[in-house]
């Protein structure tokens, strides 16, 4: 008999998640990301004369010495990323072959463009006096990955810039963050390549995923940067030059595992058939109270991506997109990418509603059927 997608979930889900999947945060010292806050660096700080980014320099040779030094001490290989080169099949390799419970795995170098500062010299029109100024302007350079697997977070790995400010990324992984939670608290589970498949206590693992605070993750940042090489003295730190963190890209996940796979087939086939006009106009307007028209910028559409026997479905909102697929044949997984703040993730029944707020600050909601 058919069924409708509300009574696969009904009848078929042994075991629900929701939570953070990845994030991918900025890494950035507050006081440096202004001319004004550099040039206070340079003169107040660090006291010299000139007000000119040259005088940085030794600091940038001092930063790239001692990752030279920690990899070689601490017998840690020293890979180029090539172009086009997959860095997490890299790692997956090295995780494969490490056996203790935390450490660095290894560091790899790529040349990226990234945000700097540089020098150029102007003339005062009046007096024809040249001095230097500081600009903000972009550069290819190298950048330092340090992939490391943690003991209450599992893998993760955080990128340095080796130019000033020498911002960075930090990116995690919730759902081995919740492994690592049931390991310690020695609760049986069973995992599915990213995610948990099974689980003896599902409300404490739901409770475990809730708890991954932006203070627990702080202190994860906190925890590595005293342990890996870093680019501003004691002196720095002290004087208000430290590192915090912002959202670059949080991803949310829902995942429903069902009793078997000929119910992920029947969820998908109706989910697709009931979903293919997400997108449109009319339902545009049904789900976020404006009408699109040929100038509204932004993409409107609703994707079906088959792998194999094996369909997706993506729907896009300008820079809103959820997906939803089949995870490894077991699992619904819907996943939302892309978000700048979040501020509540909720799901009842049949139904996924997650807002956020826009750089704007104004919430939006989403709510698929």
């Amino acid at each position: 008999m058919p069924q409708r997608v509300g009574e696969v979930l009904r009848s078929h889900v042994v075991l629900e998640l929701e939570g953070i999947d990845r994030m991918y945060l900025n890494m950035y010292v507050p006081r440096l990301q202004t001319v004004e806050g550099v040039l206070g660096f340079i003169r107040r700080h660090r006291g010299h004369k000139v007000a000119s980014t040259a005088m940085v320099e030794p600091i940038t040779r001092a930063f790239v010495n001692s990752i030279e030094r920690f990899v070689a001490a601490n017998g840690i290989p020293l890979l180029n990323f090539e172009k086009g080169q997959r860095k997490e099949d890299i790692a997956a390799r090295f995780r494969a072959a490490f056996k203790r419970e935390e450490g660095v795995l290894f560091v790899g170098k790529a040349q990226e463009k990234c945000r700097v500062y540089r020098t150029e010299k102007r003339r005062n029109p009046r007096t024809g006096a040249v001095y230097a100024w500081i600009v903000k302007s972009s550069a290819l350079v190298n950048h330092y990955y340090f992939y490391c697997v943690d003991c209450d977070f599992g893998p993760f790995f955080l990128k340095f810039c080796s130019y000033f400010p020498y911002n960075g990324r930090l990116c995690l992984n919730g759902h081995e963050y919740a492994k690592r939670q049931l390991e310690r608290e020695r609760i049986a589970y069973a995992a599915l390549d990213n995610g948990v498949l099974s689980c003896v206590r599902p409300r404490r693992l739901q409770t475990i995923c809730n708890g991954l605070s932006a203070s627990r993750i702080d202190a994860l940042l906190r925890k590595w940067l005293a342990r890996l090489p870093h680019p501003f003295t004691g002196a720095d730190r002290k004087a208000g030059y430290r590192y915090d963190l912002s959202i670059l890209q949080i991803e949310l996940s829902l995942t429903q595992v069902l009793d078997r796979p000929v119910s992920g087939r029947i969820f998908f086939e109706q989910i697709i058939r009931e979903n293919l006009d997400v997108g449109r106009p009319k339902q545009v307007q049904l789900i976020f109270q404006r009408w699109v028209t040929k100038r509204s910028p932004g993409v409107f559409r609703t994707r079906v991506i088959t792998d194999g026997v094996i369909p997706s479905l993506h729907v896009d909102y300008k820079g809103t997109r959820i997906k939803q697929y089949h995870k490894e044949g077991q699992a619904l997984r819907t996943e939302r990418p892309s978000i700048t703040r979040v501020t509540s993730i909720s799901a009842r029944g049949s139904a996924i509603s997650i807002n956020y707020a826009r750089s704007d600050s104004r919430p939006i909601g989403i709510y698929c059927k």
